[in-house]
């Protein structure tokens, strides 16, 4: 994982609710044991026809959202089976932050502990978020996730909740495990000390 400290990025708009991870990463890509090529499965039904060949009308296709990294989803995303393939195939196509009004829970603590940082907003922020998207499209905002801030156009900014460990291990680039292993020095002068 690469540390998350602030990002700044166009928002890809998919203002759906009830965004189930079937149709994040349909169950055909869920063969594979590791993160590699998950993003060509992502959200793979809406984004190619059946012959293979891109929906040129389908938001993640289209020129200008090619390298956004955030993503701006209806209420209750990730909802459905809990397939850590889902925060996965995000992350592999290079999306960073989801935003939503609400998360499913497993989906929100798989794409914690992969990197991806769901920030959930209240409905005031969301339709401020949705005419944002829809009437300026190149229009950025900035993630801080030390300051657990987001800054908008025009001066706004607002904070959003996240668990601390969470935090930690985002901001260290490291997964739980990559983190309890960073003080495996301490870890075993412990083990040391308690078998003396």
């Amino acid at each position: 994982m690469k540390k998350f400290t602030k990002l700044t990025s166009k928002v890809i708009p998919l203002p759906h609710s009830n965004i189930d991870t079937d149709q994040i990463i349909p169950a055909r890509y869920l063969k594979a044991i590791d993160k590699a090529g998950m993003a060509d499965g992502l959200f793979a039904n809406w984004r190619y026809h059946p012959d293979g060949s891109a929906k040129t009308d389908f938001v993640l296709n289209l020129p200008h959202y090619q390298k956004a990294q955030i993503l701006f989803a209806g209420d209750n995303f990730g909802c459905g089976s809990s397939r850590e393939h889902a925060p996965w195939a995000l992350t592999g196509w290079g999306i960073q932050v989801v935003i939503s009004t609400s998360f499913a829970d497993i989906f929100y603590q798989n794409a914690l502990k992969n990197g991806l940082l769901p920030i959930t907003v209240d409905s005031v922020t969301y339709q401020y978020l949705l005419d944002i998207t829809t009437e300026i499209p190149h229009a950025e905002i900035t993630i801080d996730l030390e300051n657990q801030t987001v800054f908008l156009p025009g001066d706004v900014s607002f904070q959003f909740p996240v668990d601390g460990f969470a935090k930690k291990c985002l901001l260290a680039g490291v997964d739980q495990l990559g983190y309890i292993l960073s003080s495996e020095d301490k870890i075993l002068e412990y083990e040391r000390r308690v078998e003396a």
